[in-house]
């Protein structure tokens, strides 16, 4: 980095900017944290598995007690079925019309039964598609319950991790502003404010790096020359020569 001599502090500028971005980014995590995003996260996600998992459960409870209701509805056709058939040949009934009754009977009875079945076929072929859903959904949940639970230890040494590191740059930081003039450190903090944060960029190749914006060989000229302070003619940056 070249030093320059114009103004106290203007080759350092761009250490100052890289501490200050450091704080910001852990200041970010650490809201983060303390607002329990992550946490929020998993926990989202554990409740949303846990709904599905007693959806299916509720539905395949569902399933058995039509499939039971229905297995018993076939039971009593049969029964049905071959108390008619023993009355159409045991002799009981010597009528013919009412032997013709008790015929039609049975084959309704017969088509109604097989019906049923069908049906049975159905809920047994639901109720096996459930069967094979749940274990993988159980073991979704069983995975994101636990994960949940050391987010919500790792959030706690992160967050340690993080106050540590603030600490750190925020000594070396104290350390360095005294270096730099006080009007340009008031320049940059009013930059950062208007700028995402960034006060103070680099010029590379011509090229400012906070706008990336190419500078005209005039202005380029100038700012060489100078000894003040080089702004930016696009994003108005306080720029130093790398």
């Amino acid at each position: 980095m070249s030093a320059d001599r114009g103004v106290r502090g203007l080759d350092r500028m761009l250490e100052l900017q890289e501490i200050d971005l450091a704080i910001d980014r852990l200041q970010a995590r650490r809201q983060e944290l303390e607002l329990g995003e992550d946490v929020r996260i998993a926990r989202e996600r554990v409740e949303g598995l846990e709904e599905r998992v007693g959806e299916t459960r509720l539905a395949l409870s569902s399933v058995d007690q039509e499939q039971r209701r229905l297995e018993t509805e076939v039971a009593t056709l049969e029964a049905k079925i071959g108390a008619e058939e023993r009355r159409l040949y045991d002799g009981s009934v010597a009528n013919p019309k009412e032997l013709e009754s008790i015929q039609h009977e049975v084959e309704a009875l017969r088509r109604r039964k097989s019906l049923i079945e069908d049906a049975v076929l159905s809920q047994m072929e639901r109720r096996e598609d459930l069967e094979s859903r749940l274990p993988p959904l159980e073991a979704e949940l069983a995975e994101a319950r636990e994960r949940l639970s050391e987010i919500g230890g790792e959030s706690m040494q992160e967050l340690d991790h993080i106050g540590r590191a603030l600490a750190e740059r925020t000594v070396e930081r104290a350390a360095l502003v005294p270096a730099i003039d006080e009007e340009l450190v008031e320049l940059y903090e009013d930059l950062r404010a208007q700028k995402r944060g960034v006060g103070a960029a680099a010029l590379e190749d011509g090229v400012c790096q906070g706008c990336h914006q190419k500078l005209s060989p005039l202005e380029l000229e100038r700012i060489k020359r100078s000894e003040g302070i080089r702004r930016c003619e696009y994003c108005r940056r306080i720029l130093v020569l790398v």
